[in-house]
């Protein structure tokens, strides 16, 4: 069967990695792909973006397309799903009305408030004036009593919890500051609201309690559906680690590496999300009658010892992706079709378990995979710096490179003369170039190969954190883009 898969990250070349070791898939198309899927066993890219739906469709027709799954968040919101499905394609991805629960961070407080799901207080507002006041009459509060059941982490000087601002819509990782002081609050509402520097994601915000804790991310494979019973199926829980430099210091990022299993998350701590947050969403998707036949992201905060939810992504995250995909040891092709039919049967060729069905099967062991980022990433980085490689180490860890902002490319460079180094047909096109994951029989020699496999690449400026699944991050003290609340 041919598949489609749309996205460019370092997600969507997991996704393809893992569905080209189906037996069943004979050909996969990456909608535009990036360097390492144009080399992937099985690969080819396309040029045609995401947000090119009608091209895609045609291409679909045309290329007799079995299965289509989606990466990226946007189109999602968009209605691809949508309208891949009414033009008669299988599709992982849950529809428009669905996307919301990303799309729209009030939608999603508003449906987690509704159906139960327990996460931090917030309000919402759509005025600045409004915004400010509440941030105003917060930080001039007497201090929360010891034991009162307020939020945890305290603004420097305030003597006050810190808030956190997010904007309503989507914001590339930019919507969301963890604001300390009033300042901090201040500026973000006015940058959101009044100068919109997120043009109209900013024009609504929400203020949420901030809430200490360790964070973990919950993948999932979701099938709901009006007028029938729906089925969530969670992964094993892993863990992104966002500052960009080592112990938790400097700006926040779109994800510095990942680990899994996230060491800490307990069985204690799996059945009460299994019963504060997984049951209620999946009751609130039933009533609400979404068409959800996808992949959710549940971000979570441990705090207390009760897991709290942070956000909804309607998607796989991405890097958390790289470190869960290679510990899955069912066929990912067979998953991501049972998502797709819904329990529809549509013909002996595409036929297979429903998703409650699905044996979802793990291998044992960990998973490390830090990110290599371009010179000064998070902020303005390089681009078109040739990515060179020392295969022979790098096939000694059996780490597997999966591409990010990285596409193909030709030449040499001066500045590399290391011997054993040889040009790996990449260059630099992104701020995160690429995550190296490694598979051990146990975290420290998970850490251990990967970051082997990261001493095996070289490009101009490469930089990466020491750390990745080796501490927890503090809570922050200063205003982030991005944050744990992101």
């Amino acid at each position: 069967m041919n598949v489609l898969v749309i996205g460019a990250g370092g997600r969507e070349h997991a996704i393809a990695w893992k569905l080209a070791q189906s037996e069943q898939v004979k050909k996969i198309y990456a909608a535009p792909g990036n360097g390492g899927t144009a080399v992937e066993a099985k690969c080819e890219n396309l040029p045609l973006g995401a947000g090119e739906q009608e091209a895609l469709i045609a291409f679909a027709r045309g290329h007799d397309i079995g299965l289509t799954v989606v990466g990226p968040e946007e189109p999602l919101a968009l209605g691809i799903a949508d309208r891949f499905r009414a033009a008669g394609f299988a599709v992982a991805g849950p529809g428009k009305d669905a996307a919301r629960l990303e799309a729209s961070k009030a939608f999603s407080k508003n449906f987690m408030n509704k159906y139960g799901v327990r996460a931090p207080a917030s309000r919402e507002f759509t005025g600045p004036a409004e915004a400010l006041e509440y941030v105003r009459e917060h930080f001039a509060a007497p201090r929360p009593s010891a034991g009162s059941g307020g939020a945890s982490g305290e603004g420097p000087g305030s003597g006050r919890p810190p808030l956190v601002i997010k904007a309503d819509g989507l914001a590339a990782g930019k919507g969301v500051v963890i604001a300390p002081s009033p300042e901090a609050a201040e500026g973000a509402i006015n940058a959101f609201m009044r100068d919109r520097t997120l043009g109209g994601a900013g024009d609504k915000v929400l203020i949420e309690d901030f809430l200490g804790g360790k964070e973990v991310s919950i993948l999932a494979a979701v099938d709901a559906g009006p007028g029938r019973a729906g089925i969530i199926r969670p992964f094993i829980a892993a863990r992104d680690h966002k500052s960009r430099f080592e112990g938790g210091a400097g700006p926040n990022t779109g994800g510095m590496g990942a680990i899994a299993p996230a060491p800490d998350f307990t069985e204690s701590c799996r059945d009460d999300f299994t019963a504060a947050i997984l049951e209620p969403t999946l009751r609130g998707l039933e009533a609400e009658g979404m068409d959800y036949r996808g992949f959710i992201f549940f971000g979570l905060m441990i705090s207390g010892g009760r897991c709290y939810l942070l956000e909804y992504n309607v998607r796989l995250g991405d890097p958390e992706t790289q470190a869960v995909l290679p510990l899955l040891d069912s066929d990912f092709f067979e998953l991501c079709r049972s998502i797709a039919l819904g329990g529809e049967s549509a013909g002996p060729a595409v036929r297979g378990p429903a998703l409650k069905d699905f044996p979802l099967v793990w291998k044992p062991g960990a998973v490390c995979a830090p990110v290599a980022v371009a010179e000064g990433y998070p902020g303005p980085y390089r681009k078109g710096d040739p990515i060179f490689i020392d295969r022979r180490r790098l096939e000694k860890t059996g780490a597997k490179l999966f591409a990010a902002g990285a596409q193909q490319a030709d030449g040499a460079d001066p500045y590399m003369r290391t011997p054993g180094m040889e040009s790996a047909g990449l260059c630099t096109a992104g701020g995160r170039v690429l995550a190296l994951a490694a598979l051990g029989p146990d975290a420290a020699e998970a850490r251990s190969r990967a970051y082997a496999a990261l001493e095996a690449l070289s490009f101009r400026g490469m930089g990466f954190r020491r750390d990745i699944g080796l501490i927890e991050e503090p809570a922050r003290e200063d205003p982030v883009e991005a944050g744990p609340h992101g």
